[in-house]
């Protein structure tokens, strides 16, 4: 699981911000939302401009070199800080993986090119490269001084733990492995303007052929149903359809054509869910921007209940209450910080608080 992470110098980020997902309370409720003394699932809000978007997207910056799931391609435009371009954008993440501790910290330049990189676990050196420098923990990766010093100079920015990764045996308990797995099934996505994603898996699928391919249609109207009491009856496709179409008064239209924004949105959500299985880390942004609130509480339902950490971002303060999550797993980012509720105020907060009556009354301010 991740357990922290820091960023500083990306891009409205000038200053260092970090993230301390190990802070959890001793709340007897909502505890779904802890997994071993790890916050597992929470809301971020903020104001407009206060950098959610930008924040998750910095959390995924590790997809981009250790692997080869889908990328966003503008992912390096804006990537520094624009008062600072010359300088590097450092990235710390520490992870827990079955109690053991990995850290593991980055730097990249101003075209996302890896200049700096260091793996320590459980508070041991593996490796560590700075600008033209290498040193590596010898007993547990043997490497001649050949290798060393082009790991050093490093012309092609090859990551050291790719290259670890792919030029030694390791055993499927090696926390390389673990890392390597963690990072494979990450998933960011959002459904805004347009429809993007990072991470997961390598291709785009069109999600009508989709469910048609799947044989999910049956399945698809009984979560529109659950979610957001719309009643759909879709046509049973025909041989080589790859569009849905539902019965309106008896007569077929395309669903794509009648489907509202929100109902769109949930649709892509839907998709995801189905593969959601095999994540490790998910961030949606602004996941209920097309949502009425009483369906956003239902997805928020649903979404929790899943196995990996996940984590949304939201205007929506109906969400902030006792009801969904507690006050050590709803954050407020602004003002280049990230803190969960309980730590915004000396109050100390209970179970029966109103905590949405209290943001708004300025308690957390």
């Amino acid at each position: 699981m991740l357990c922290k992470f820091a960023v500083t110098n990306y891009r409205g980020f000038e200053q260092r911000i970090e993230w301390d997902l190990t802070k959890s309370r001793d709340y007897a409720f909502n505890t779904f939302a802890i997994k071993n003394k790890i916050i597992k699932n929470g809301i971020i809000y903020g104001p407009n401009g206060s950098g959610k978007s930008n924040f998750g997207l910095a959390i995924f910056d590790i997809v981009n070199h250790l692997s080869q799931k889908w990328k966003k391609p503008d992912y390096y435009t804006n990537f520094v800080f624009a008062g600072k371009q010359k300088s590097t954008v450092d990235f710390e993440y520490v992870f827990n993986f079955d109690n053991q501790i990995i850290n593991y910290s980055y730097s990249k330049n101003a075209q996302g090119v890896l200049k700096i990189e260091k793996l320590v676990v459980d508070d041991e050196i593996i490796f560590e490269r700075n600008l033209g420098s290498f040193s590596i923990n010898n007993k547990e990766f043997p490497m001649d001084e050949k290798i060393q010093n082009n790991l050093a100079n490093n012309a092609n920015n090859v990551s050291i733990v790719s290259f670890l990764l792919t030029s030694y045996p390791l055993a499927d308990d090696s926390y390389l492995i673990k890392l390597q797995n963690f990072v494979n099934s990450m998933l960011w996505f959002r459904s805004l303007e347009d429809r993007e994603f990072i991470g997961l898996t390598t291709n785009i699928n069109i999600i009508d052929e989709y469910i048609i391919r799947h044989n999910l249609i049956k399945d698809f109207e009984k979560f529109l149903f659950d979610v957001s009491e719309q009643k759909f009856e879709f046509m049973q496709p025909r041989i080589n359809d790859k569009q849905l179409f539902c019965f309106i008064k008896g007569v077929p239209v395309l669903f794509q054509g009648v489907a509202s924004t929100g109902t769109h949105s949930l649709t892509l959500l839907y998709y995801w869910l189905k593969q959601m299985e095999k994540t490790s880390f998910v961030f949606i942004d602004e996941f209920d921007a097309f949502y009425h609130f009483k369906l956003s509480k239902n997805i928020c339902r649903k979404l929790f209940e899943l196995n990996c950490q996940l984590f949304l971002t939201s205007h929506n303060t109906l969400l902030l209450c006792n009801d969904l999550l507690r006050p050590d797993c709803n954050f407020l980012l602004d003002k280049n910080k990230i803190r969960a509720i309980h730590d915004c105020t000396d109050k100390e907060l209970r179970e029966g608080h109103n905590i949405e009556k209290l943001f708004r009354g300025g308690t957390f301010d």
